[in-house]
């Protein structure tokens, strides 16, 4: 079964994270959207997405059906889904859900067309950024029951303090002296994935695969560390794609990290205002500050954007794609993608440098930085010129 996942106007709203990928390519709980519903579906997704991005996730053009790469499934939306006929388009007030259509009917544009179904339950969409951790708690308990249903986890070594049963290990996957609290939610240790010595862990917490948590590391619940990343210090409530690192001490919370991201020594993040105020936060759409309605919200940081060692970031601060962000002092809560600079003032982070560290950092990982990686990065560079003027 092939299905294709497009996007709507959440993609414009989940800039910068979206800049680099479909919404549904987003993490949130230990899979991203479209693993999500590829599993419950038994299908393989393609997507219906920004031109520029459509080379790197093309669409499935056998697929008949069609959903709604923001929203996230649950027992009640898969089954209105299945219900779903040919020519039918599943709606919640003006928000298009799925839809199933042959022929011409792939395309989203299609979609108003078709005869509409309406869907009256609650449902978990991802339309802001901050929706990303402030969802990953129940998006990851779900996601843990998925992946571990009926499976039986690998034995950890007994040199572990293992409060709870709900600890699943993948083959390859261990830990040694560390404390692992599922009293207050499931851990989840993804395939080839370590945990060193010293660290403290409380659910709910997904490592996945090929991931490693450092020495003495303290991480509370609601955190997930995506495929390939190193994490050390104190995280909390934070979601971090994958293939990035955070190895050192320092505080990261109710935060977002996307891919190819390096957080450098002693860096922090505030997640609250010093009046307790609600946080603000840069949204694209906007073109200036947008109310959260939340009292805790830190960093939004989009792939491939590093930071020096003891960067202190603002609460609600958004740092662009490929923005490098370096000395003293607080920087401005909006880092426009592609700058280089710090507190002091920026400038243009130039395409040719960022492409020379970016080829540096998928060397690392074994994997080539190819034309179709540039140009997804040269559009970006493109389209948001006017935010670093």
């Amino acid at each position: 079964m092939t299905i294709n996942l497009f996007d709507d106007n959440a993609w414009a709203s989940l800039r910068p994270l979206s800049f680099t990928r479909p919404v549904a390519d987003l993490r949130v709980g230990i899979l991203t959207i479209a693993q999500k519903w590829e599993r419950h579906l038994n299908a393989t997704a393609g997507f219906h997405t920004i031109p520029y991005l459509s080379v790197k996730f093309p669409a499935q053009p056998t697929a008949n059906l069609s959903i709604n790469g923001s929203v996230c499934p649950d027992e009640g939306l898969l089954e209105a889904i299945d219900r779903l006929r040919d020519g039918e388009a599943l709606k919640q007030q003006d928000l298009l859900i799925a839809y199933r259509a042959s022929g011409a009917g792939v395309i989203p544009e299609y979609a108003a067309e078709l005869k509409p179904v309406a869907y009256e339950a609650a449902l978990i969409r991802i339309l802001h950024p901050e929706d990303i951790f402030k969802n990953n708690d129940g998006e990851l308990r779900k996601d843990f029951s998925l992946l571990t249903k009926g499976r039986s986890s690998t034995i950890l070594s007994s040199t572990n303090v293992i409060l709870g049963e709900q600890v699943f290990v993948e083959e390859g996957g261990g830990a040694e002296c560390a404390t692992l609290n599922s009293l207050t939610g499931p851990v989840y240790i993804g395939k080839n994935s370590q945990i060193w010595e010293g660290a403290h862990i409380r659910g709910s917490f997904a490592l996945c695969h090929d991931s490693q948590v450092k020495m003495g590391a303290k991480i509370y619940g609601q955190t997930t560390i995506g495929p390939f990343s190193r994490v050390g210090g104190e995280i909390n409530n934070a979601v971090i794609w994958g293939y990035s690192s955070k190895g050192h001490e320092g505080y990261l919370g109710n935060s977002v990290m996307g891919q190819w991201c390096n957080i450098g020594a002693d860096s922090n993040n505030s997640n609250l205002k010093n009046n307790y105020a609600d946080v603000k936060i840069w949204d694209y759409t906007m073109e200036g500050l947008r109310e959260t309605g939340m009292l805790f919200c830190g960093m939004i940081m989009a792939d491939h954007a590093k930071c020096g060692i003891n960067t202190m970031f603002n609460t609600g601060s958004v740092v662009g794609v490929g923005a490098n962000v370096f000395g003293a002092g607080f920087p401005k809560t909006f880092l426009p993608d592609f700058s280089w600079g710090g507190a002091q003032g920026f400038e243009t982070y130039r395409l040719y440098k960022m492409f020379e560290t970016a080829e540096q950092v998928f060397k690392r990982r074994n994997l080539p930085f190819d034309e179709v990686e540039r140009n997804i990065l040269t559009a970006v560079f493109e389209l948001t010129k006017s935010y670093r003027s």
